[in-house]
Parts: C-alpha cells; sequence; structure tokens
C-alpha cells in the first residue's frame, strides 16, 4: 500500500510542477499573441465566385479583341417605345457599304447632363463590298433602357458618321 501512495503521491508532485506549462515559450499555442478584433476592408459588389484580380485570366485565355466597329454612315430613323421597366430605343442607319455585321446601339462619352448619348457602331467586312442600294444597306438597331437609367434623362440621342437623331421627353 505504501509503494502505490509514494507512487501517486511523486506524479501529483511532478504534475504540480508542470502548470507553469500554460504559460510557457515551449507551448506551442502561446507562440502567438491572442486575437484582438481588427477592422477589416469591406469589398462593394463582389461575388466569391468570380476572381477579383482582372488578370487572372487563365493560361488558356485569348486576349482581348480589338474594336473594330465604326459609326454607321447615317442615321435614318428613331423612336422610342416605353414598356413596363423602362424603354426600348429602336434606331435605323444607312451603312456606307453593303456587309455591315454586329450592329449595337454604344452608350457615347458625353459630358452633357439630362441627355443619354448612343452610338451607332458596326462592323464592316475586311475585304471590299458593294456599296449596293439604299435598301440593301439599311441596318437597325435597338437597345433596353430600365427606369432607373431613364430617370435623370431628358433627351437621347442617336449619333452616325454623318448626323444624329435625338428625341426630347415631353
Amino acid at each position: 500500500m505504501h509503494k502505490p501512495l509514494a507512487l501517486t503521491l511523486a506524479c501529483a508532485l511532478m504534475l504540480a510542477g508542470c502548470g507553469g506549462w500554460k504559460q510557457s515559450r515551449i507551448n506551442p499555442s502561446n507562440w502567438f499573441g491572442s486575437s484582438a478584433p481588427a477592422e477589416a476592408p469591406v469589398a462593394e459588389n463582389t461575388n466569391p465566385l468570380l476572381p477579383q484580380d482582372s488578370n487572372a485570366r487563365g493560361i488558356f485565355a485569348r486576349p482581348e479583341p480589338k474594336d473594330t466597329t465604326v459609326l454607321a454612315g447615317q442615321i435614318t430613323e428613331m423612336r422610342i417605345e416605353r414598356t413596363a421597366s423602362g424603354a426600348i430605343i429602336y434606331a435605323t442607319a444607312i451603312a456606307s457599304r453593303q456587309g455591315a455585321y454586329d450592329v449595337v446601339l454604344r452608350p457615347a462619352d458625353s459630358s452633357e447632363e439630362g441627355v443619354l448619348s448612343l452610338d451607332f457602331r458596326v462592323v464592316y467586312p475586311e475585304t471590299s463590298t458593294a456599296t449596293g442600294s439604299e435598301f440593301s444597306r439599311t441596318i437597325h438597331a435597338a437597345r433596353t433602357v430600365t427606369n432607373q437609367d431613364l430617370a435623370g434623362i431628358r433627351t437621347v440621342r442617336v449619333n452616325g458618321a454623318q448626323n444624329a437623331r435625338e428625341s426630347r421627353r415631353r
């Protein structure tokens, strides 16, 4: 009975001597200080599924294509039709030559307040094409605009190479 009691007493004393382990520098849990609250930068409108770095496109990604669009020749018609969610801007133009494709109404850089300025842009084939009749060169484009985008807009302008057409709010 004396041996187990002596062994238990020796183990208890040895364990009591190790009580400083929690504050010891040898303890790996003490290598870094305790955590403290810190302000983290908040990113606005970010999608966690998309990479943040715009250059991180991957090794198989193609370079950005060059903008080969030009302004359409002459704007012949423009109309705006209201919808429940905003408006649709329709424009008709006559291209300088046949074969125009990839027709788009693209927002233009405009410093005028209350004016929505759109460029009627097209892409022509690299090879030369015939001029043809006006009917064969007529092209159409449309663009939707939301009510939020129209909130401060009083005038909508569509620009072409030779002219521009605009419509004002009544």
